[in-house]
């Protein structure tokens, strides 16, 4: 670069040619004192380091099956007590941060990638999900069984059953008798589940390829992949009357009775729009909202001024609800046209 500067010296001043190509007069001047222009120059390895070849035998001896489980400063230490001395710890640490080794060495478990679930629903009865959550008895390690079926759009439950086991026949036949009572038709459905044993019996799998239901599962240790189920069962153990414990098998079917009532047909649930669930899947939801609009247009013709920003409208019933929607679509949705966990 001092080199154009003095290509251009004889048709401009030194401040406009320094201006021009961005260098300041102080470094020109001080690679005209000294003699030098300043170039590029590749970096010079000292002689007191570590050769390349060097390096590479430090970096096998730490990666050896001997080494591998061992910090740098064992390594050091156990070498320098067999009369070897390779280079010190802390450069035994530098070459492990240049091959990005510096925390395990072992080979580590590389799980495989599973596809993410993506799953849509725009109505009801187009996808379910389903969970087991276990229910404590009246001992210490002794529990019943909570098998859970429900309508991701609207959140209904659609079959429920309480047993001493968690089974691929029960899982069956809560599935089978549910699909029955709500006429589905082949090809209509997607059942979403996790994968717990009666998840991915063979049994329950080939009952769906029966039923022309399609199965979804969760991906391996992701714990949010069925987010509809899980929050159920958390609304369920936080309601006021959930007790600690359960006498009997009997105990619990008594308590879950009124508990699916309360949920299904008086729960106005913050993801529907302040709706049921009932009021969402037998498609009463328009009428309701009507009737909202009409209440909140009373309200407003008589208190104008308390209403700051204009007239107000029921929230809205999200047109389509996902259990892991695409990241473009994540981006493009609005809060009020779509529910996502």
């Amino acid at each position: 670069m001092i080199s154009h500067v003095d290509e251009l010296i004889p048709l401009i001043t030194v401040q406009a040619a320094c201006e021009a190509l961005v260098i300041p007069r102080s470094v020109f001047y001080r690679a005209k004192s000294s003699g030098v222009q300043r170039v590029a120059h590749e970096k010079v390895l000292p002689a007191r380091a570590l050769q390349p070849a060097e390096r590479q035998s430090v970096l096998d001896i730490l990666d050896s099956t001997r080494f591998q489980d061992q910090a740098p400063r064992e390594v050091y230490a156990t070498l320098l007590d067999e009369q070897t001395y390779l280079c010190h710890w802390r450069t035994m640490y530098r070459i492990l941060a240049e091959n990005q080794q510096i925390y395990e060495r072992r080979n580590q478990l590389r799980r495989p990638v599973y596809v993410k679930p993506e799953l849509l629903a725009t109505g009801p009865n187009q996808v379910w999900s389903w969970d087991i959550t276990a229910l404590r008895g009246p001992d210490k390690w002794t529990s019943f069984y909570l098998y859970d079926l429900m309508d991701v759009y609207s959140r209904y439950a659609v079959g429920w059953l309480i047993a001493t086991t968690q089974s691929a026949a029960l899982a069956e036949q809560l599935i089978a008798q549910s699909y029955a009572k709500y006429n589905i038709s082949p090809g209509q459905l997607t059942i979403h589940a996790d994968n717990g044993a009666p998840m991915r019996a063979r049994t329950v799998s080939q009952l769906m390829a029966d039923l022309a239901v399609t199965e979804s599962h969760s991906r391996p240790h992701v714990s949010d992949d069925n987010p509809f189920s899980e929050s159920k069962f958390k609304t369920m153990k936080y309601r006021p009357d959930y007790p600690e414990r359960f006498d009997g098998l009997l105990n619990a079917r008594t308590w879950a009775r009124p508990f699916y009532d309360w949920y299904n047909y008086d729960h106005h649930h913050s993801g529907l729009g302040l709706l049921t669930p009932a009021t969402v899947h037998f498609g009463h939801a328009p009428e309701v909202l009507a009737a909202r609009q009409r209440t909140l247009d009373i309200a407003y013709a008589a208190h104008q001024d308390r209403f700051v920003h204009g007239s107000p409208s029921p929230q809205p019933l999200p047109t389509a609800v996902w259990i892991n929607p695409p990241c473009h679509i994540q981006e493009a949705i609005s809060p009020d046209s779509v529910d996502v966990p």
